[in-house]
Parts: C-alpha cells; structure tokens; sequence
C-alpha cells in the first residue's frame, strides 16, 4: 500500500530513539521528511544519520518541558522544508514511582513535560496546518500522540504516568473534535511492553530482567515484547493520508494485552 507520505513534512518529538526514532524511520521509508526533536545533540546527530542525512531530517536539540519549545520547533520544521502535515507527538516515560513515594516536584517536572509539552506541541502543530480547498476532510493534517496502555489500565509503579496519560488521551478525543473541522485527524497510539530501552529499564528494577521479561511475554497473547518498528508502522498509517477517515482513536499496540474494549 502506498501511504501517500512522499514529500510530506512531520515533526517528531523524542525522536533520537526509541519509539520516536522507530515511527521517524517509517515515516522516511514512506518518502516523508522529518524533524526529530530531543534534548540530547549526539543521539540527534546520530538519528539524522540513520535517517539518510540532511535530505530527509533535521535534528532540533530542544526540552518540551520550556514553553518556548513548541512554537519554535514547528516554525524550524516550516522553515526547513516548506509545510508542515504533521506531528509524531512522543514523550519519554516519566519518572518510576508509588501513589505514596512520588513527590510533587515529580509531579510537577512530568506534568509540564508529559502533558503540557505534548499540548503544546499539538496546538502549534495545528496551528501551522490546514486542508487545501477542495481537499477530503483529514487528509489536511495529522497529529498522533504515542501515550501508553497506562491510559487505560494501571502499569505497576508508574503512577505518574498512571495518573497523566489518560489525561492526554481523553484531549486526543477533545482535540479531535475540535481540529476535525479544519481538516486536522488526532489519534492517539497506546504501546504495551516494547523491546526499548526504557522498558528493558523498567525490567531491570526487580533485580532479574530476564526473568522479569520472561513473566510479562507469558501474559501477552502473542507471547512477546513488541519490536519499536512494529509501532512505527501503525504510527506512519496514522499520520497518512491512507487513514483519512480516521480520527479520535485510540489504538493498543501491545500484542493483545489489553483486556479492556
């Protein structure tokens, strides 16, 4: 299937690895050209390599937390390559942690950086985009934000992210009927366990990942961790105009782990 992302323009947040970098590497496959966005230069250098060189992406070392960052990165995206279609919206994992051992500077740092970056992001996106005249309904743009299947059930010892991203994913569903008039699709993607970094850090904080991991892949129906590339997929669907009719959802990647509708 060709996703009709040729030549078009997306930024990537928590785009130097991980699942950012997966998602960034499908949409560049698919002919799109990216802005990756993260806080560290050399994971950034490194990324734009990956992703073909200065043709294809530009690395933006900013931190979601500054309120100035969004704006700025969506004018530098502008700036570079012409137009905009599109945000990857991606934030790393906040802080591990209880109800009763998470402190409100915890809270603090996360929410600015879990939720209002990522607002921030999406509403400076919008703003820079818009459907052609004439064109279908959604294929003007596209926001995705990648949250985690903590927006619908509890993930043991993150509690901030427990408590913030079904926030975000109830503004997906807010976002989405209010851009939809504009011709601007927002979905948001849901990962259970992927095979990241992060998660092989999580693993590790009982003292015996394998064992641990070898736990968590006896309750995944497909009997094991996702791959990131496998989530950059879904991810390029999404921001494509082959999911022009396809807006305020919200979808599990997690190889069936989900036992809610």
């Amino acid at each position: 299937m060709d996703l009709g992302l040729s030549d078009r323009v997306f930024v990537v947040t928590g785009g130097s690895r991980g699942l950012g970098l997966a998602s960034a590497q499908a949409l560049v496959a698919e002919g799109a050209r990216v802005v990756v966005v993260a806080r560290d230069q050399q994971g950034l250098d490194d990324a734009v390599e990956s992703l073909g060189g200065g043709d294809n992406a530009v690395g933006l070392p900013a931190d979601l937390a500054d309120p100035a960052t969004a704006e700025r990165v969506i004018a530098a995206a502008v700036a570079r390559f012409g137009r905009l279609d599109g945000a990857l919206i991606s934030v790393g994992g906040p802080a591990a942690g209880t109800p009763m051992t998470t402190d409100d500077e915890t809270w603090r740092v996360s929410f600015e950086t879990v939720f209002l970056g990522a607002l921030r992001v999406a509403r400076a996106a919008a703003n820079a985009m818009s459907s052609e005249p004439g064109e279908l309904a959604g294929v003007g743009g596209s926001l995705v934000f990648i949250l985690s299947s903590s927006a619908r059930e509890i993930f043991p010892g993150l509690t901030t992210s427990n408590g913030l991203r079904p926030g975000l994913a109830m503004m997906v569903k807010d976002f989405a009927d209010e851009l939809g008039a504009r011709g601007i699709r927002v979905n948001g993607l849901l990962p259970g366990r992927i095979a990241t970094d992060r998660m092989f850090a999580l693993d590790a904080r009982y003292g015996a990942p394998d064992m641990v991991r070898r736990r968590n892949e006896a309750a995944i129906p497909l009997g094991r961790y996702g791959e990131p590339e496998e989530l950059g997929r879904v991810a390029a669907f999404l921001l494509s105009p082959a999911a022009s009719y396809l807006s305020g959802a919200l979808l599990n990647v997690d190889g069936g782990s989900s036992r809610s509708i």
